[in-house]
């Protein structure tokens, strides 16, 4: 997470525009399209899943015209920052670290439970670990298991795919992405579940304020009517509602 937010603040100088000034008639949403459920590449090659749902409805609400882009998780935020597009809809949790880079808009989940997968029940503690880099997840294997190696990955893909071929004992990721690997038969669940974070919200940049204002009333117009806790259930099963 640490070179990811660094990275950020380098190019923090050359994204001061404005959103009104730089976008005022579309508003690039950026995903990474990569972690199902919550965002991925339909067999068409569209952004599909909660967020895409999400996404949608929210620009529809705030009187926004929309369009999706897709950019690799490890440097997400450093484009935003850069005016690549105006907004991330990644399934980013809140965080102090990210906040200091970038500003959040109310949180549109709840803290998801994060949970281990291995191919075996066992003793993690000082078990090589995979998760993505630059997530809550890695930040959590690096500050609150000392014992443990920590294996970062550019997709959430790799990490199950070295713990499969042994390379690492565990995955750690949000529940919601990994149920659907466990339904396949071959790992399991270890440990108990572990709430990191505070939400997931939009990234949006601090010199965007109008925008996140904006984004802000609709999320809120979506809890009010219960709208989202009806794409919550659709997509997240099991995830908890506002």
């Amino acid at each position: 997470m640490k070179s990811l937010i660094l990275a950020a603040g380098a190019f923090a100088l050359s994204g001061t525009m404005a959103f009104a000034e730089a976008h005022a008639e579309t508003v690039r949403l950026g995903t990474e399209g990569a972690y199902p459920p919550y965002n991925f590449l339909n067999d068409a090659g569209e952004v599909d899943g909660f967020e895409r749902a999400l996404g949608d409805e929210l620009c529809a609400r705030a009187e926004l015209t929309c369009e999706w882009v897709t950019n690799d998780w490890d440097s997400i935020i450093p484009n935003l920052v850069s005016g690549n597009y105006d907004v991330i809809i990644a399934g980013m949790s809140i965080t102090d670290e990210r906040d200091e880079v970038i500003d959040f808009s109310d949180p549109y989940t709840q803290p998801d439970p994060s949970a281990f997968v291995a191919m075996a029940e066992g003793d993690l503690s000082s078990g090589v670990i995979a998760a993505q880099a630059g997530t809550i997840q890695a930040s959590y294997v690096a500050t609150e298991m000392p014992d443990a190696t920590l294996l970062e990955f550019a997709t959430p893909e790799e990490t199950v795919a070295a713990m499969r071929n042994g390379e690492a004992d565990a995955v750690i990721a949000d529940k919601a992405f990994l149920e659907p690997v466990v339904a396949e038969g071959d790992v399991m669940f270890v440990g108990e579940d572990i709430l990191i974070g505070g939400g997931i919200g939009l990234g949006i940049r601090e010199s965007d304020g109008e925008l996140k204002a904006k984004f802000d009333t609709a999320i809120q117009s979506m809890k009010d009517d219960g709208t989202l806790n009806a794409l919550i259930v659709e997509w997240l099963p099991g995830s908890a509602t506002f």
